[in-house]
């Protein structure tokens, strides 16, 4: 992980006899549980110079005394050679008065558990070499162990219950720790140095195989799970953060259990494999992929599959990429040394609950779907989801955010106040500013289920507990009936009644807590315009918005553009099926000479019963809201093409639209017109009526649909750079859901760069809802922060 550092040193530090001097230093950032108090430890014996290290509520500090000339040494070689797991944000240091002597020797001291809890906690990581080599090694005590980790990899924020950050704090408190454990544990030289899940074959966490109804079976259990998985059958693993439901990635018949069982049609399953190797079996791999793939964080990154590629092709079904991820324990490493075949590897829920973390969770919620449970005893304190990430303009973008990078925080460039923010209604997660620090929950999912409410509230108070925080204010969605909104309502009061002072509620509009994040996650203060797409935002004047530009920062927009609006029939039921909004835009178009096009899929597909009351809607404005949507617009071609008419989950319309586009070779040249009419006084209004009319006539034509389905892509990204001209701002930031479309962000920065602006992209916060808790964080603190001024 990257380092940075941002050194506050005061000088003119009193000199002790003989030159000597003393330092107090305060160093804090991502510095608990990656082995950083023994490498301060070694790196001060090695300068020869004396002092003490400790773990506290906000990070580590320490203090060193010696020869000057050393010290500076020391303070920069403790950034330049952190730990590798270690992120420093920030290191201060100022001068304290000398000891007695510089050869009082380097103390590693016992942690201190008062003051503000502001350590960040790290996130869980991938087995690193040195531990994967002693699990394979025969000739080591930890042969063939699924719970071996040291300071440089393993669980962190899955077992954490408070901080500090020490193995009494953890889940692993239960075990207690063998003599030879203790040994590696207390030496500040060896690499287990404080490790606190430390463990082995003797005194840690064991495994068991259960059926799906909790009885222990006798053998081996790996084994017995390997050749279960041979055999075609699912098992439920206990990983990390909760448990994933494995099964044989090549065989149709496994899948199709599978899906069956779980209850999901076509949403594409992720793939666990062996290595690096085996992946290129499978896929296409930059070499950015293969760096994002191997990484400590390990997660699902989306990759081309060949043709050949040896899986079912209802893994990921009518779909170009594979979600692939390499294995994260060495529990994981082990079962796929055992075979040599990819697995499906799905989180371990039933449809849109949250994954499970107990065996009794495992019996209950998915002993319908795994014919096996693959278990062991140290328990889950709380659950996390895999990541999903894929490569796009040359780097990492994070599309779910969860195992490896929660609760890592967004640091500010000021201290801030307090502020919850409860996220959006789909893809939800949620967000706590401390001081500097803003720390993002991860993936919680979509708000539609009671055991999402309840992971929900359940993330809320483990927050608010693990920081000893309580918000001057709770940020929600404009929207006024999500649940999370309903909740921030009833989260205040409480609060409020609970004899502390009013906690105020910021509603934040949905566009507009997109282009913070987006300003957030890029470190940039100040104006941009927010091309901000998406499926579905609550807007000021009461309609559906979703194709917004945004001219504005955290503390305040101007809507300067909009896409031309139409209505979506049906509502919700225009989102489940694409024909509806396909219907709607010909009617903004025809009129009603839609309803005869016949030639047309969408249309077609209607009986002309179903399409007089359709009409009806479109007519009278009947549950036929008003939007603005980029995302509908994409769902609305994709059926006129008749590659989607109605969709099981959401997004897969564009997708199919996107991977279609990427079957051409045209550029960003010949794209459909999308005419931006309109001025900054009156508002920008991209019409999409030109590039439809175009689509239609090129499908009467016969224009295969791949090539219409490019034209499409890059008419929008032409329109985009054309607006952004028209604003004139500078910084332009390409945000929300539309924005997981890698063929549409990177032809808008193309244009956009050539045009000589500056494009935001998001990285480390995912485009789509789940990075709007940042933004909600971002826009509550520059009200407060403006009312105080």
């Amino acid at each position: 992980m990257a380092n940075t550092s941002a050194f506050r040193h005061a000088a003119g530090a009193p000199k002790a006899p003989g030159g000597s001097r003393r330092l107090r230093i305060a160093v804090r950032g991502a510095v608990q549980g990656v082995g950083f108090r023994p490498f301060v430890y070694r790196l001060a014996q090695e300068l020869g110079l004396s002092g003490w290290v400790v773990n506290d509520t906000r990070g580590v500090d320490l203090e060193i005394q010696g020869d000057p000339g050393e010290m500076e040494r020391f303070r920069t070689r403790l950034v330049e050679e952190a730990p590798p797991l270690a992120v420093i944000h920030r290191v201060d240091s100022r001068p304290v008065a000398p000891g007695s002597s510089a050869a009082d020797g380097f103390e590693i001291r016992r942690s201190a558990s008062e003051g503000a809890r502001t350590a960040v906690v790290l996130p869980d990581a991938a087995t690193c070499p040195a531990c994967l080599a002693e699990v394979l090694d025969p000739e080591e005590r930890r042969y063939r162990y699924p719970f071996t980790n040291c300071t440089h990899c393993g669980p962190r924020f899955t077992i954490v219950r408070s901080l500090p950050y020490d193995r009494p704090n953890t889940t692993m408190s239960g075990f207690e720790i063998c003599p030879d454990c203790r040994r590696e544990y207390e030496d500040p030289l060896d690499r287990r140095f404080h490790a606190q899940p430390v463990a082995c074959p003797s005194c840690g966490p064991a495994l068991a195989l259960r059926d799906s109804r909790g009885t222990t079976l006798p053998g081996d259990p790996l084994g017995e799970a390997a050749e279960a998985l041979r055999r075609g059958r699912i098992v439920g693993l206990k990983g990390l953060g909760g448990y994933q439901l494995l099964t044989d990635a090549r065989s149709e018949a496994a899948v199709g259990r599978l899906r069956k069982r779980k209850h999901r049609e076509e949403k594409p399953f992720a793939l666990m494999v062996r290595d690096l190797t085996a992946v290129r079996k499978l896929c296409r791999v930059s070499p950015g992929e293969e760096k994002l793939l191997s990484s400590v964080r390990a997660p699902i990154v989306l990759l081309e599959r060949l043709p050949e590629a040896p899986v079912a092709p209802t893994v990921a079904p009518d779909n170009r990429y594979l979600g692939v991820m390499l294995p994260t324990t060495p529990l994981h490493h082990l079962l796929l040394e055992d075979l040599d075949f990819p697995v499906v590897a799905t989180s371990g829920n039933r449809c849109d609950e949250p994954i499970a973390t107990t065996e009794e969770a495992a019996v209950e919620r998915l002993g319908e779907i795994a014919d096996l449970l693959l278990t062991h005893d140290r328990p889950i304190q709380r659950h996390v989801d895999d990541s999903v990430a894929r490569v796009v303009l040359g780097g990492g973008q994070i599309l779910r955010r969860a195992r490896g990078w929660a609760p890592m925080p967004v640091v500010r460039s000021r201290r801030g106040p307090t502020v919850l923010a409860v996220g959006a209604h789909l893809k939800n997660t949620i967000a706590l500013s401390v001081r500097s620090n803003v720390y993002l929950s991860q993936h919680l999912g979509d708000m539609e289920t009671p055991e999402t409410l309840e992971a929900f509230e359940r993330v809320i108070d483990d927050f608010f507990r693990l920081y000893e925080a309580r918000p001057v204010a709770v940020a929600h969605d404009l929207h006024p009936d999500y649940a999370s909104t309903r909740y921030a309502r009833e989260l205040a009061e409480r609060l409020e009644s609970g004899g502390g002072p009013p906690v105020p509620l910021v509603a934040v509009q949905h566009h507009h807590a997109h282009l913070a994040a987006c300003l957030e996650d890029s470190g940039e203060e100040g104006r941009a315009l927010g091309v901000t797409w998406d499926g579905t935002g609550y807007g000021t004047d009461g309609t559906v918005w979703g194709g917004e530009l945004l001219l504005g920062d955290a503390a305040s927009y101007r809507r300067v553009g909009r896409l031309r609006p139409f209505r979506l029939p049906g509502g919700e039921m225009a989102v489940r099926e694409p024909r509806r909004t396909a219907l709607a835009l010909l009617w903004e178009l025809l009129g009603p000479a839609a309803l005869e096009r016949d030639d047309l899929a969408p249309v077609a597909s209607f009986a002309p019963a179903e399409r007089r009351v359709l009409a009806g809607m479109l007519e009278g404005g009947l549950n036929a809201p008003v939007t603005t949507s980029a995302g509908r617009l994409f769902d609305g071609v994709a059926a006129l093409l008749d590659l989607r008419q109605t969709v099981s989950f959401e997004g897969q319309a564009a997708m199919a639209l996107e991977q279609t586009a990427e079957e051409s070779s045209g550029g960003v040249e010949d794209g459909y017109l999308l005419a931006v009419n309109g001025d900054l006084t009156r508002g920008l209004e991209l019409d999409w009526r030109p590039l439809l009319e175009e689509v239609l006539a090129e499908l009467a034509r016969g224009v295969p649909k791949f090539r219409i389905a490019q034209r499409f892509h890059a008419g929008l990204a032409r329109a985009i750079a054309d607006a952004a001209s028209a604003v004139g701002e500078p910084r332009v930031a390409l945000t929300g859901g539309c924005f997981q479309n890698r063929l549409l962000t990177e032809q808008s920065a193309e244009l956009l760069s050539r045009a000589g602006h500056r494009v935001l992209v998001h990285r480390s916060v995912p485009p789509n809802d789940g990075g709007i808790a940042l933004g909600q964080v971002a826009v509550a603190t520059a009200r407060i922060q403006r009312k105080e001024t």
